[in-house]
């Protein structure tokens, strides 16, 4: 089973990309194994090089450095609400108790949106994308502006990054935009890795933030791949020189422009935890009316492990664990990833093996979820209102392809 599983894992989640293509005679198969090819080097590279895994435990170190002036600015601001700070007027009988995740971890997404901004402004950034977006162009068949619109979201969100190539979307075809969609849903924005590290660490341990980096990094040929496999295409939109539209004047200008997207991410998810969280439980409070199911209420965490059982151990997922990891899969779908992070977070609740925790943090790194398709569809039109019609058509597409391709990423950790 060792061998068998996998084995049919890997053609069962092909498969599911190939069963909705738009033409499946034309999928060219040296593309899906060249995709293949590289994530799988691509996650050997990042999992079992030494040297990238003392890089990355380097900066997990940042990363609590960066947590530290988040908690120094937010205790500035909110006094002894931010997490850690040492002048509650009151007596503390269990620290744990006194986290507030808003002022406590969410507030990082604001301090790392104004530093990713900063760091484009500088062309630290740019020069990372450029490098990497080598790795995919000819291999996988993508022109200069979609290899570096897909890899820009390993760093950033998925409507910023197709900012920078806001002058091409317009002439690109329905391929082109379904690769800047599912790569967009299939990693995760470089400020929300740092809040889901510090919420993550106490079970992962340091280097967590190397392997929110390696999951979005493996995810974009997977995500180039699918794509390719549901709307096969030939043809390339390509730009001259690979520069990309200024989206700051200065640096003073990209301080506060990242802090202001870093507070309408802030709310965003801040409202969207709230609502999504009471929906879930107005929902199970609905479904407990009905008779249990073998023993077990009626909730929507419930039905959703029943759908993802197959594509929880098509990752390679043991069967035993397989209904714990649907249900997951299907909160990361249906609700979001921040949501699903915070359920896996639960080690009691759900109790998985330490192979089958690595592979689903890798699984549930992705914006694929129902609300990313809204945020890409009004982002996107609001960039080329003329290609609303072609973004609404393939958006379904795209939030399978994305989910797939995470789904993929997480394979090729499980059987390393």
């Amino acid at each position: 089973m060792d061998y068998l599983q996998p084995t049919i894992g890997l053609f069962a989640l092909l498969a599911l990309g190939a069963v909705f293509s738009e033409n499946i005679k034309s999928i060219k198969i040296r593309y899906v194994v060249t995709g293949v090819l590289i994530q799988f080097i691509l996650a050997i590279l990042l999992t079992k090089v030494e040297l990238i895994s003392s890089f990355f435990n380097i900066l997990s170190d940042g990363v609590m450095v960066l947590k530290a002036a988040n908690d120094y600015g937010t205790g500035f601001v909110f006094g002894y609400l931010a997490d850690g700070a040492p002048n509650a007027p009151f007596d503390i009988n269990n620290p744990a108790g006194t986290f507030i995740f808003a002022f406590g971890g969410l507030t990082l997404v604001i301090l790392m949106s104004a530093i990713s901004a900063l760091l484009w402004y500088w062309r630290v950034i740019p020069i990372l994308v450029n490098a990497i977006s080598v790795l995919f162009k000819r291999p996988l068949n993508v022109g200069g502006p979609i290899g570096l619109g897909a890899t820009a979201n390993i760093f950033l969100g998925q409507v910023e990054a197709p900012l920078l190539i806001r002058p091409y979307l317009s002439a690109m075809t329905r391929h082109e935009l379904l690769v800047i969609m599912t790569a967009g849903m299939s990693t995760i924005a470089g400020s929300v890795m740092v809040v889901y590290t510090t919420m993550l660490a106490p079970i992962y341990g340091p280097g967590l933030i190397g392997h929110f980096l390696s999951a979005s990094l493996i995810s974009v040929p997977a995500a180039i791949m699918f794509a390719n496999m549901m709307i096969p295409s030939e043809t390339k939109t390509e730009f001259p020189e690979d520069k990309s539209e200024e989206l700051y004047s200065g640096t003073m200008d990209a301080i506060t422009q990242g802090t202001k997207n870093g507070l309408d991410m802030f709310l965003n998810i801040a409202a969207m935890l709230i609502v999504v969280m009471a929906l879930v439980f107005l929902l199970n409070s609905i479904l407990s009316l009905l008779p249990n199911f073998n023993g077990s209420p009626v909730t929507l965490e419930l039905i959703l492990g029943y759908i993802f059982i197959p594509l929880a151990w098509f990752m390679g997922i043991p069967w035993n664990e397989a209904f714990m990891a649907g249900q997951l899969l299907g909160i990361k779908t249906a609700l979001n990833e921040f949501v699903a992070y915070l359920y896996l977070s639960d080690a009691e609740a759900y109790p998985l093996g330490e192979k089958s925790r690595l592979i689903m943090l890798y699984a549930l790194c992705g914006f694929a979820n129902f609300s990313s398709v809204g945020i890409l569809l009004s982002g996107l039109s609001a960039m080329v209102p003329e290609r609303r019609m072609d973004l609404i058509s393939i958006s379904g597409k795209a939030l399978w392809a994305a989910l797939l391709a995470s789904c993929l990423t997480g394979f090729m950790v499980g059987i390393l």
